[in-house]
């Protein structure tokens, strides 16, 4: 028997890595779909049906409060729990997003 594809990620979805502890909410997601939101090389799953996590690693490939965008910047997400393993979205890796420059006060 198949099963069907994965609905895509909107906007407020909240994934979490299927093997880790890395959960993340999605921003902003492209109107085409280029491939599965991954961790550390497997498919991120909803966060209500993320088996339980083992313990965090010492050094995470993700950090918490940061916000991941893909090169277009097309795809944004932001991560709640730190883990191991960098994000990748349709093979490509994420980015960290650079913080918006203050105007300057004189």
């Amino acid at each position: 028997m198949a099963t069907s594809p994965a609905p895509a990620p909107r906007p407020g979805d909240q994934l979490a890595a299927a093997t880790g502890t890395t959960r993340v909410i999605v921003i902003r997601v492209p109107v085409d779909t280029a491939g599965p939101i991954e961790c550390d090389g497997t498919a991120m799953v909803p966060a209500g049906q993320a088996p339980a996590a083992p313990a965090a690693a010492a050094t995470p490939g993700t950090l918490i409060g940061k916000r991941y965008v893909d090169a277009d910047d097309t795809l944004e997400l932001l991560c709640t729990a730190s883990g191991a393993g960098p994000l990748t979205y349709g093979g490509q890796p994420l980015t960290v997003k650079a913080p918006k420059a203050l105007p300057a006060s004189d």
